[in-house]
């Protein structure tokens, strides 16, 4: 989604930005670990066609996603791909069903040593903080692997509840619903601070 390509979200942990060409190489080499695309229901691609999903995660109105970079690296680096850590996604439909707008939210800390440090857990907030004020959702859903405790916990401390489980694909899906009381406490939980972002 070209929404963001100008748009860099800024955290006290993490700094996201708009996902670039120069990131595939390293987002590409963390893709090729089996527990990495095991945990996050991914494909394995070639670097060809990693290139070809960043193109349509710039280009598609139904995806939006940033790269996460560890906010301490990146200022002491200046260098977005030293501070890669990981990514967040959304990805956007319509309910024919509920009639509304649906966000199914992803979240990866792909390096080892930067989990268990929040990084996940803010960069989270900020985009459904991003995806709360720049577009139409009344409700955000994620899927998750039954075993993946971690994913399932820090979406459970969004509020978000569980609506179903299926066996078949080891996976749960729990939904949030956009409420004044929900964005209420979304604004007690982060300060969304965006400036303009250029290659």
């Amino acid at each position: 989604m070209r929404l963001n390509e100008h748009t860099k979200l800024l955290g006290q942990r993490v700094v996201l930005v708009p996902y670039e060409a120069r990131h595939v190489p390293k987002y590409h080499e963390w893709m090729s670990c089996p527990i990495l695309r095991n945990l996050t229901a991914s494909d394995e691609l070639t670097l060809s066609e990693e290139y070809e999903m960043q193109r349509s995660w710039r280009e598609d109105n139904d995806k939006l996603t940033f790269i996460v970079l560890s906010a301490e690296i990146y200022a002491k680096t200046n260098d977005e791909i030293a501070a890669m850590v990981g990514d967040t996604n959304l990805f956007l439909h319509y309910d024919e069903e509920d009639k509304q707008y649906v966000a199914e939210a992803e979240i990866m800390i792909a390096t080892t040593e930067a989990r268990g440090k929040g990084f996940g857990r803010e960069a989270m907030l900020l985009m459904l903080k991003y995806a709360q004020v720049q577009l139409d959702v009344t409700k955000f859903e994620v899927k998750i692997d039954m075993d993946n405790q971690i994913s399932l916990r820090l979406f459970e401390s969004f509020q978000f509840v569980e609506v179903r489980r299926v066996e078949v694909f080891h996976e749960v899906t729990l939904e949030c619903l956009v409420t004044p009381e929900w964005l209420a406490w979304l604004d007690t939980q982060v300060n969304l601070k965006v400036e303009s972002y250029n290659e």
